[in-house]
């Protein structure tokens, strides 16, 4: 048995699983709190390690692609102090830190897990009914539909086509990113047949934010409601790229492109992610 306790949380390892328990401090994320305690199945598991900084450092999980829902969700741009998959190491305990993360690459191996994409959900998705406000909107999910009101900061477009609600049937995607630097974080809902991208200010699909980093506890509207959109067969040639697409894919592939460089995804992680986008516009 590993564990490790800090302020920021606390982690145990039994050689199956790898629980999670958030910190109850004032400094712990908003959306850490409301996800609560995470049990992770050890065949979930991609790697763990040990990211040191002058402070101390990040104990880190990454999890396979396609096993979370809402890991998938934010596509690797979800970071500390919001990731519940990367706990604050103070100085003092960097120690233990990089002890628990060979634990659980000793389990991996021993076990000789695959890191390679899940076909199904190993960990549940948040739980419904659930919501969520940020920006200029508010956003509930039933587990059947999705429902958009706007607050006092939506522009004028979105005022006038007031409340917005969507069938889970006729989403075929969710879309999550934080705010970053001029740009707005957002969470756009991708529908059947829909036509070129908006700015996020004046489109009816997503409700946006320009102050809160992680958009509150958005992220996990965006896991409920991904975990519940059906997987269709991998065999199945992907759909022509629609009018505008491809400015999409091109600043897709732009984000990648960061994330990479910045070591969020591995080299495997962004070659898988740049063929798929690539794959949007055959």
């Amino acid at each position: 048995m590993a564990e490790i306790a800090v302020p920021d949380g606390a982690w145990t390892f039994d050689g199956e699983t790898v629980r999670i328990v958030p910190g109850s401090g004032r400094e712990v994320h908003e959306l850490r709190k409301t996800l609560g305690e995470v049990v992770i199945p050890l065949e979930a598991i991609a790697g763990a390690t040990f990211e040191p900084s002058r402070k101390g450092g990040h104990l880190r999980l990454r999890l396979r692609r396609g096993a979370d829902p809402l890991t998938d969700a934010v596509a690797g741009s979800l970071t500390a102090p919001a990731d519940p998959y990367r706990l604050a190491i103070p100085k003092g305990r960097t120690g233990a830190a990089e002890y628990y993360a060979d634990e659980i690459r000793d389990a991996l191996a021993a076990w000789q897990t695959p890191n390679g994409p899940s076909d199904d959900y190993l960990l549940p998705s948040p739980g419904v009914p659930i919501t969520a406000t940020a920006g200029d909107g508010t956003v509930a999910f039933d587990g059947e539909r999705v429902r958009i009101e706007w607050t006092g900061f939506a522009g004028s477009a979105k005022e006038e086509a007031g409340p917005q609600e969507f069938a889970l049937t006729d989403l075929v995607a969710v879309e999550w990113k934080p705010q970053s630097g001029m740009g707005y974080g957002t969470l756009r809902f991708r529908t059947k047949g829909e036509g070129p991208d908006k700015p996020p200010q004046k489109d009816t699909r997503c409700i946006s934010w320009g102050v809160q980093r992680f958009g509150g506890t958005t992220a996990l509207v965006a896991a409920a409601v991904l975990a519940r959109i059906p997987r269709g067969p991998a065999e199945l040639p992907p759909a022509p790229a629609p009018a505008g697409e491809v400015d999409v894919v091109l600043r897709h592939l732009s984000e990648l492109g960061e994330l990479h460089r910045s070591g969020v995804l591995t080299d495997e992680e962004f070659s898988t992610a740049k063929q798929a986008l690539l794959r949007r516009l055959e």
